[in-house]
């Protein structure tokens, strides 16, 4: 009798395994000559050679299973165990194109108008994109989701998200805690994207080791961001010296996306928006990617589009003024 161990890095352990190791359990059944123990994010396994060698194939489609779909079943679990996959052994889907990823717990998030399939697409040939629109497009949720499908297929090796603070502005001092939990609330949107794409323990160990990173616009002076996927959130809130900084930290093997909606401007009145500047003065470089998105894109309440249109309205002798 030989042994193995195999570390599982990339899963939720509590996903994988099932509860109270259901999932490895149906395992261990099909394989009573064998012994199969997990502990911690390790899985030992002990028997012969030729049924060590089996459960390491099923354990790795599993794996593969699991970052495709961000869930496992019992009846996966039986269907790899059999060689097959039949119909509702895996989500059934329309097809592969219209789910764009697999969040957490096999959450489906799809590009659910054309705008947002235009922020993918210009991603994809792109190395810098602004994305601009209303509130409720999904400018946020959607730029998050591109950089965690680039982060699980390893296309970069981490991720940094980062919204000027400008809400809180003089008024942090009164909010309680550390500089950290002062800015987090202005944050939420984004840890609630995060929260739907990737599971609660891997997210935890993700921003521990810094794999992903999100912090205020003032903490990437002075850095230069490789390998990464960068997102810029509220950007209209920049000034134009803060936006030029930002675009400036990029390095090698990286891509950079910009949201923001120029109709909710937080500055000081006289202060000109850094994204609407940003927009004039690089809206002829061809490397550069613009995605508008608009009332057509809102994915709230039908009453919020209307609110959207009534104050673009009524806000457009203002906006040159940006």
């Amino acid at each position: 009798m030989i042994e193995k161990t195999i570390t599982l890095d990339e899963v939720s352990l509590v996903d994988f395994l099932g509860v109270e190791n259901t999932n490895i359990r149906e395992l261990s059944a099909a394989f009573p000559m064998s012994k199969i123990i997990s502990r911690g994010n390790e899985i030992t396994i002990r028997g012969t050679s030729a049924e060590i060698s089996r459960i390491t194939e099923i354990l790795e489609s599993l794996q593969q299973h699991y970052l495709r779909f961000g869930k496992i079943t019992s009846d996966n679990v039986k269907n790899y165990l059999g060689h097959t996959e039949e119909e509702g052994s895996v989500p059934q889907t329309p097809t592969d194109d219209d789910v764009f990823l697999y969040g957490n717990k096999g959450i489906v998030i799809r590009m659910k108008t054309a705008n947002q399939l235009a922020m993918v697409d210009a991603v994809a040939k792109h190395d810098i994109v602004f994305a601009v629109g209303p509130a409720g497009t999904g400018k946020t949720y959607t730029a998050v989701a591109i950089a965690v499908k680039a982060l699980k297929n390893k296309e970069v090796r981490k991720i940094i998200i980062t919204r000027p603070a400008v809400e809180a502005g003089e008024n942090l001092g009164f909010l309680p805690g550390d500089l950290k939990e002062k800015i987090d609330p202005y944050l939420r949107p984004i840890y609630d994207a995060l929260d739907d794409m990737i599971p609660a323990e891997k997210l935890k160990l993700y921003i521990e080791n810094r794999t992903i990173e999100i912090a205020p616009l003032a903490y990437m002076r002075g850095r230069t961001l490789n390998n990464a996927f960068i997102l810029l959130d509220e950007a209209q809130n920049t000034t134009t010296m803060q936006l030029k900084m930002f675009l400036t930290r990029m390095g090698p093997n990286s891509k950079t996306i910009i949201t923001g909606d120029r109709t909710q401007v937080d500055l000081p009145t006289k202060m000109k928006s850094g994204l609407s500047e940003a927009l004039t003065i690089l809206k002829d470089v061809p490397e550069i990617g613009f995605v508008q998105l608009d009332g057509r894109d809102v994915l709230r309440h039908k009453l919020v589009r209307l609110i959207i249109e009534a104050y673009e309205k009524a806000e457009a002798p203002h906006e040159s003024k940006r």
